[in-house]
């Protein structure tokens, strides 16, 4: 009988399984590079928003008197404070007074920078620099700083427009805060700072179209009027629809202009003059937090509404095709 010698040697078998190092599958990665975006997102927009819902199904139950401790309790009232916001008139007319405001202002603010953004990217031109600056730098005044100095141009004491105007005429005959010229001395001051920022926006829009499509209108016998008109505004079409948008959204926002000019007027404009103002009356000069969520969550409803009715309306003719 013949003896088999097994030799050991060194196995071809691969890495222990245990100690491979643990490699995220390929798909897995782009989420994981969401992650931190999704976590300050949920952070800054859905627990405030989460929040605000929370407070808004609730009041405030007062025993008795009211007074001493265990008087006042918050407890959940469901839709009351829904049902109080929708019939509160003054709420709507808040509502009302915005929109009054945003059609003065957003046609002639988006006018202007529509003007001052085709003339900036004409090329007989000078000193384009100078105009950008010129133009956005009011955008870089702080808004409220802005209010204020236009409030003090606005008050007959101190106004240099008044003075000016007296010195002419003999007397200005001009109330700032009167009941429908306090529309145009409000729309005023968001005109003056927000003309700069759209601008910019619509004038880099310009500055991306391709030149050849202007030499090609030139070769045609087309002027610079007939190439901003018949060119240059079809294709900027979106950035025009996207400032109207961001316009309309900014204008059921205001607060800053109306409230600084409500401190300055003696009552040209109420404390409850636009929604925002409403929602900060009743949430803390009322000192009825629920109810001014119940309005914030209403108002942030109708921005909703209005956005997706604009962009519904405008999509087929900005982008092509029917709307989805």
């Amino acid at each position: 009988m013949t003896a088999t010698a097994v030799v050991s040697g060194p196995t071809t078998a691969g890495p222990d399984p245990a100690r491979r190092r643990w490699t995220p599958a390929p798909r897995a990665v782009p989420y994981a590079f969401m992650v931190p975006a999704v976590l300050l997102f949920a952070a800054v927009f859905l627990v405030p928003l989460g929040y605000t819902v929370y407070l808004s199904t609730q009041r405030t139950a007062i025993r008795g008197l009211g007074l001493g401790a265990g008087a006042r309790k918050q407890v959940f009232d469901g839709l009351g404070n829904y049902t109080a916001v929708l019939h509160d008139s003054e709420f709507w007319h808040s509502v009302l007074r915005a929109l009054l405001y945003g059609c003065i202002l957003i046609p002639l603010m988006l006018g202007l920078a529509t003007v001052f953004a085709l003339i900036l990217d004409a090329q007989r031109v000078r000193l384009k620099r100078l105009g950008r600056i010129a133009i956005f730098l009011p955008y870089a005044v702080p808004t409220i700083i802005g209010s204020l100095l236009w409030g003090f141009m606005y008050l007959p004491s101190v106004s240099p427009i008044d003075s000016v105007l007296h010195t002419l005429f003999g007397s200005s005959g001009i109330n700032f805060f009167g009941q429908h010229a306090v529309y145009l001395s409000v729309a005023n001051i968001g005109i003056w700072g927000g003309t700069g920022f759209n601008m910019m926006v619509l004038y880099t829009a310009l500055r991306a179209l391709p030149q050849e499509v202007y030499e090609a209108a030139r070769l045609d016998g087309s002027g610079d009027f007939q190439i901003a008109l018949r060119i240059k505004l079809p294709m900027i079409r979106p950035s025009l629809v996207m400032t109207g948008l961001f316009s309309t959204i900014a204008t059921l926002q205001v607060f800053n202009e109306p409230y600084t000019i409500h401190t300055m007027s003696a009552g040209a404009v109420s404390s409850t003059w636009t929604p925002l103002m409403k929602i900060y009356h009743d949430a803390y000069t009322g000192q009825d937090t629920f109810l001014g969520s119940a309005e914030s969550i209403v108002l942030a409803a109708l921005l909703f509404a209005l956005s997706f009715l604009i962009l519904r309306l405008t999509s087929r003719q900005t982008f092509g095709g029917e709307p989805r």
